[in-house]
């Protein structure tokens, strides 16, 4: 039975991890795997249609996918293609995502039906309320922290329609009328030569050609609008060694070309798609695609590796796996410590490896696709926090083998990976931190030695709420279980402390490089402080005989609630050089962590009559 019970959960894992290698299948006759891979520059970054349309997505929806009119599921691929070349129906779809109750009485909306909807929104449903959304929104407090849920919903909203606007003019002149896109490039063109000759005519009063003239100042005005609002570049150099320079918008192309002389060939690729689709020609649409794509690779150079890199990354969702991999995890080293520990730890060992693979495979895709270091911004810091931590869980594990470490691994592994799902909910998590951070060298050895400094911290502080967590309500915390777990905490602390000071001591050294000055108790540098600090006393503690297991223990439970101020509520409070990610979605989330830590420290304190594991408690 107990085989039978392991290798389920074994092949549930595997199904898991090797289920994202099946190709990406899209329910239509158009071709939108390839355009779905072909490469733009946003945000500053080289990427995919792909992970812009899914960026986008995000903001506006809080989802990666969507539903049409039908109620079929779509991706976000799909939302884009739509929006950019056929915005009469994608005005239609219910993408725009409202839930505070104010602000759909601005709407005019009833709470009822909005919640029938549930609380998404079609843009034609804002579009009579478009202007008092612009009034109200010109009224919320400019202080990010201080504005209430009804003004950062309404920031929000108007954050998401200036994204969706911008989209617009992205691969097209938006307005209706426009049936035959090549036909008016051409005219445009034909025609761009003699309007500037008219033009230089009439500033020098000399005779001109008043029709050609107004002909030539409705398309440069047309296209100077498609430039200044462009959410992205799609338009790539002539010559591949530009790189990112190089990338123009649609509209920049077009008024590029009365310089040049010439049309580029992209824009007229482009038009040719967009005729395609918009007259509904799947074929014609696939062609165009294809030639698009041959003269975009060839344009973008090796970039183009990444790109289709970054694709297959996007589907196939390594961390996200991985996440699912760590439950798994923690249910067999569970069921370890009830029944069967040589066979439910065995089976826990060896998944607690493919979720770590998977978690590793996941953090140098990021790296190589951003060519950067492991920590950049606050997603990514998550990321390499729970990969520290399980690293070193593993080799707890492999020393201890009582399936400690592969519990708390699981745990921290879950815990980081969800943090991180949410916080790549705001959108592009390949962004980087601030401009004056932007040091791949400090990048590689403060900031991931400080976080490393974090990640030993949480390890310590997991470790003794497993501690506590078989005390109290198992009878499994024996005499070598307890000396177990307080060697790991107290050589993690040790850990923690090294690299947290450290990683202090260097980025003051960069504060120097970059400021002027040393220290400047930043609300960023007083949280490392606390955390180097937070440690020693431990330490010392310890060190002095003022404290023995279960107090080292409920220190390093403490060390938790410092830590998880120092990463996410300094970035809170939105001041700050050093902070990289400032948000204020957590808070709540933060304080549920800490209370949850406060009840932990609490039922810790409890007398020995209280706990089941009670012959170990009287030598701790």
């Amino acid at each position: 039975m107990k085989k039978y019970v392991a290798i389920g959960i074994v092949a549930i894992a595997l199904i898991v991890a090797l289920g994202g290698f099946l190709p990406v299948r899209f329910d239509s006759s158009y071709d939108i795997e390839g355009f779905a891979r072909l490469p733009i520059l946003t945000g500053g970054r080289l990427k995919p249609i792909d992970s812009a349309a899914r960026n986008s997505l995000l903001i506006v929806r809080d989802k990666q996918t969507f539903k049409n009119q039908a109620g079929e599921k779509k991706s976000a691929a799909e939302w884009l293609l739509d929006v950019t070349l056929r915005p009469e129906l994608a005005d239609t779809y219910k993408v725009f995502r409202i839930h505070n109750p104010d602000v759909i009485d601005l709407l005019g909306w009833q709470k009822e039906k909005a919640e029938q909807n549930g609380f998404y929104f079609s843009f034609n449903d804002l579009q009579p309320a478009l202007e008092e959304i612009e009034r109200q929104a010109r009224t919320v407090n400019p202080e990010a922290q201080l504005r209430s849920p009804y003004e950062r919903q309404l920031v929000k909203l108007r954050q998401s329609l200036i994204l969706y606007n911008k989209l617009l003019h992205s691969f097209r002149p938006p307005g209706a009328g426009v049936s035959d896109l090549q036909t008016e490039y051409r005219t445009y063109h034909a025609r761009a030569k003699q309007g500037m000759k008219s033009l230089a005519d009439q500033q020098a009063n000399r005779p001109f050609d008043n029709t050609t003239l107004r002909m030539f100042l409705a398309f440069a005005q047309r296209y100077k609008n498609l430039a200044d609002n462009a959410a992205l570049r799609i338009i790539p150099p002539a010559d591949p060694a530009l790189g990112a320079a190089g990338w123009q918008s649609l509209g920049i192309g077009l008024i590029d070309s009365i310089r040049t002389d010439s049309l580029d060939p992209a824009i007229m690729s482009y038009a040719r798609m967009v005729d395609a689709y918009r007259a509904e020609d799947p074929s014609a649409f696939n062609d165009a695609l294809k030639g698009l794509g041959t003269q975009v690779e060839e344009r973008a150079g090796e970039d183009t590796g990444r790109v289709n890199y970054e694709y297959w990354f996007n589907n196939y969702q390594a961390l996200y796996r991985s996440m699912v991999i760590y439950v798994l995890v923690f249910v067999l080293a569970s069921l370890s410590w009830l029944f069967w520990p040589q066979t439910f730890g065995r089976a826990a060992f060896r998944l607690l490896a493919l979720a770590f693979v998977l978690h590793t495979f996941g953090l140098l895709s990021r790296m190589y696709i951003q060519g950067r270091p492991p920590v950049t911004n606050l997603y990514s810091s998550a990321v390499f926090v729970g990969w520290v931590a399980v690293l070193s869980s593993l080799l707890l594990e492999r020393l201890y083998r009582n399936g400690i470490g592969s519990a708390v691994a699981a745990m921290m592994g879950f815990c980081t990976l969800l943090i991180a799902h949410h916080l790549g909910r705001g959108g592009d998590t390949f962004e980087m931190m601030q401009a004056v951070l932007d040091s791949n060298f400090w990048l590689a050895t403060h900031v991931v030695t400080v976080t490393i400094g974090y990640s030993a911290t949480f390890l310590a502080g997991f470790l003794a709420m497993i501690f506590f967590a078989r005390g109290l309500f198992t009878r499994s915390l024996d005499d070598g279980t307890a000396r177990s777990l307080n060697r790991m905490v107290y050589g993690t602390v040790c850990f923690a402390l090294l690299f947290s000071f450290v990683g202090t001591v260097l980025g003051g050294i960069w504060a120097d490089q970059s400021w002027g000055r040393f220290w400047g108790w930043d609300p960023k540098e007083n949280g490392a402080l606390m955390i180097v600090l937070w440690n020693a006393l431990i330490l010392h503690a310890r060190w002095g005989g003022l404290v023995r297991t279960r107090g080292l223990m409920l220190l390093a439970i403490g060390g938790n609630i410092v830590t998880s101020w120092s990463w996410f509520g300094t970035n809170m409070l939105g001041v700050g050089l050093h902070s990289y990610g400032f948000t204020d979605k957590a808070f709540l989330w933060l304080c549920a962590f800490w209370l949850s830590q406060i009840i932990i420290i609490t039922a810790g304190l409890l007398p020995a009559r209280y706990w089941r594991s009670r012959t170990a408690l009287g030598r701790v």
